[in-house]
């Protein structure tokens, strides 16, 4: 009787940290496209034409970064179907690096999930308030109740956060497609698309620094190409859908990217467009008249929504992945019916309220841009060590070009973050301090048991 019931106990136990296997392609695509597809896309073009001052070295740079980002997701392909677990980029750095290193790795990866939402749920409030006039001052009001609703949206379950991250990512990329097909059809173009750049390149170290401060507006606007890793556990069959899902995401974000540029490089003159803080906007309104501007807002607004409900869909699961192992506390692994980590949730959508409220995450926006290239760094030096460390380990898919491609965007990486330690020493330091940070932390937790098991074998 006693052994019935501690087999019952244990049952239950395992029930209440037991994640849904429902997701296929679709939506790793959806995610993957929430995530990359953000506000950076409505700010940048501007400051990387004001570096480059040249169509050819524009659209070349950001050709480029989609080489980079899709040799990136390469990599995080093999290590994600090699172990399809929860958790992200800390499951690499668990398996090849141990327990601390994986620590400060997954706890700098949900720190940056919950900065990245707060702000960009201040962006919304900003948005709705330049759309709707009578908003003015409610702002902090609206970005903490857009985290409440997709916060409990994702309450509810896997499928209806799933559902939504469908549509709103499919939406972001349809307006963005008008957005370019507008630009053409309704635009006559722009003579001064074949005059002289704003500035004649001068001397290489001009130029360099210029490509440099390019390289990084690029590297962060294509930021979350990687995003389906951390939905692998509940992917139908990860070893085939990930590798769909990831390249074809990716593959979606450069076209959008290049093809938003193109457009943009139709419509505006240089001087205009490397001058112009928002130029989609301005280029909304030289198509498509005084509608225009209430368009690219519509965009920027679900283009927020969609983020956000990504990086919502992302947070728990890094900590249900940690919880797991011992390094986060137990209740971080309690799924409820609907398949979501919902202590995880709350505590992740807390964390983005409080910092909304009180207005004073901009530090923490400069440490997450470092973290989240280390991040990558993690990852990609996982793939070395474990190809080395266990030869044998089943490996779904392979990088293409391994070594060279994954050494070559190791290095790209090392160099982004080396530049930006350089522009920016004090939140480089900042950084430095909340890594080690992480450290008492550890020491504080890692004696404490394991939840679960890591499951050791996927279902078909």
């Amino acid at each position: 009787m006693a052994s019935s019931h501690s087999t019952t106990a244990v049952t239950v136990q395992r029930a209440k940290s037991h994640l849904l296997r429902i997701l296929g392609v679709g939506f790793g695509v959806a995610v993957i496209v929430g995530s990359t597809i953000g506000s950076g896309i409505l700010r940048t073009p501007g400051e990387i034409a004001a570096q480059l001052g040249s169509k050819d070295w524009i659209i070349g740079l950001w050709l480029l970064g989609g080489l980079y980002a899709f040799f990136c997701t390469l990599s995080v392909v093999e290590l994600g179907t090699s172990l399809p677990f929860a958790g992200g980029w800390y499951v690499f750095s668990r398996r090849a690096f141990g327990e601390y290193v994986s620590f400060a790795v997954g706890s700098s990866d949900w720190m940056m999930q919950m900065v990245a939402s707060a702000y960009l749920a201040v962006a919304f409030g900003e948005f709705a308030a330049q759309l709707q006039p009578a908003l003015q001052g409610y702002v902090k009001l609206l970005a903490a109740a857009t985290l409440i609703v997709l916060g409990l949206l994702n309450w509810l379950g896997l499928r209806c956060g799933s559902r939504a991250q469908e549509l709103t990512s499919a939406l972001k990329a349809l307006g963005l497609i008008a957005f370019v097909v507008g630009c053409w059809l309704l635009s006559p173009g722009h003579a001064s698309l074949a005059a002289a750049p704003l500035h004649a390149p001068g001397p290489k170290r001009g130029l360099l620094l210029a490509m440099v401060i390019a390289w990084q507006a690029v590297i962060v606007t294509y930021d979350g190409w990687y995003s389906a890793i951390y939905f692998t556990e509940e992917d139908t069959d990860p070893r085939r859908n990930l590798p769909r899902s990831s390249i074809s995401g990716v593959l979606a974000c450069i076209a959008i990217f290049v093809l938003v540029n193109v457009a943009l490089l139709r419509v505006l003159p240089m001087g205009q467009l490397a001058a112009s803080e928002t130029p989609m906007a301005d280029a909304a309104m030289a198509t498509f008249g005084n509608h225009g501007r209430q368009f690219i807002l519509i965009i920027a607004l679900i283009t927020a929504v969609s983020t956000i409900n990504a990086n919502l869909l992302i947070a728990p699961r890094i900590l249900f992945g940690m919880a797991r192992d011992g390094l986060m506390p137990a209740w971080a692994t309690r799924v409820n019916s609907g398949g979501t980590p919902a202590s995880a949730l709350l505590v992740g959508m807390l964390a983005a309220i409080g910092l909304v409220l009180s207005g004073s995450f901009e530090t923490l926006i400069a440490i997450a841009s470092f973290l989240f290239v280390a991040v990558y760094l993690s990852g990609f030096a996982a793939l070395f060590v474990l190809r080395v460390r266990e030869p044998n380990l089943p490996r779904p898919f392979r990088m293409w070009g391994y070594p060279w491609s994954n050494l070559a965007v190791l290095l790209a990486s090392a160099a982004f973050l080396v530049a930006t330690v350089v522009a920016d020493l004090k939140d480089a330091l900042f950084t430095l301090v909340f890594v080690a940070l992480t450290c008492p932390i550890y020491l504080l937790i890692r004696n404490k048991p394991a939840a679960a098991a890591m499951p050791v074998a996927l279902e078909k």
